[in-house]
């Protein structure tokens, strides 16, 4: 079939060559949302053709990510796989790149038609459709998502993998990292090996103040290891981001200061003085 590109947010932060995003026909037009060339496409496609490419996505998955719940309706009752893993880059389901861009009624729509709700992430920058809500700050889609089962302490993709809390945490929605603290959210789930971040240390790498005092006073680990590759301690990461008023806070809190972060072995005061924040090393 003859092949068109089409634009990603996702390419666009990449050095992939241009064929990489490489979508048919039908992909595209599920993404622009033009529901009569889909209607007519599937008259003589498969729904379900494979991604292609690194940043590729399902008919399905396109217009699940851009809200186009008219072509999301068509495509289901033509019989597109609900559950159909995504391209290389994260793996997403159309649940999970709805729940993303917080579209309710797409995720509602899905589960409907038997998305399961707790799919594992893909091993690679992948997230359950909880840990999107919540990363996306979506608290409305997070509490729906919750009160239908969904696991709040299901396990973060291998690489730059995120728990729910930890992903609310880091992008610092309050709101959100309470209501999963209420929901019984492991407050102390380790960062995993590449790029990861427990809750304080996503916390404390965004400078989201108030954040890392709920954590610490509920019983966050204040010199939790961090990940083997590109890891920080919770020090280190507000070091790293410049938070002095952080940085303060976990000093008073009994944070190591001589504790090495990662496979760079680097400390706090070293990574703040490579940074140049004078009053941060001095601090430290």
């Amino acid at each position: 079939m003859h092949q068109n590109q089409v634009p990603s947010s996702d390419q666009s932060q990449s050095d992939e060559p241009d064929d990489e995003n490489t979508w048919s026909l039908v992909q595209l037009a599920a993404a622009n949302g033009d529901l009569c060339q889909v209607q007519r496409l599937l008259a003589t496609t498969d729904p379900n053709e494979a991604p292609r490419g690194y940043y590729g996505k399902t008919a399905l998955q396109a217009a699940s990510s851009h809200g186009h719940m008219a072509v999301v309706e068509a495509l289901i009752v033509a019989g597109a796989d609900v559950n159909a893993p995504g391209g290389n880059n994260g793996g997403k389901t159309a649940m999970v790149l709805a729940a993303a861009a917080g579209h309710i009624d797409i995720v509602r729509r899905l589960v409907s038609a038997g998305a399961d709700i707790n799919r594992l992430p893909h091993k690679y920058t992948g997230r359950t459709a909880l840990q999107a809500a919540a990363e996306g700050g979506h608290i409305e889609l997070l509490r729906w998502l919750l009160k239908e089962g969904a696991d709040v302490n299901a396990p973060p993709a291998k690489n730059h993998g995120r728990t729910a809390l930890q992903a609310a945490a880091a992008a610092g929605h309050s709101d959100i990292v309470e209501i999963l603290l209420e929901h019984q959210a492991d407050i102390n789930a380790p960062a995993v090996r590449y790029k990861g971040l427990t809750a304080l240390q996503g916390a404390a790498y965004g400078g989201h103040y108030r954040v890392v005092q709920r954590l610490l006073a509920t019983g966050a680990d204040v010199n939790a290891q961090g990940a083997y590759y590109n890891g920080y301690t919770a020090l280190s990461a507000a070091a790293e981001g410049g938070h002095y008023e952080v940085v303060r806070m976990l000093l008073d809190a009994g944070a190591d200061a001589s504790a090495p972060s990662g496979n760079k072995k680097r400390t706090a005061a070293q990574i703040a003085t490579s940074r140049g924040q004078g009053e941060i090393a001095q601090l430290l």
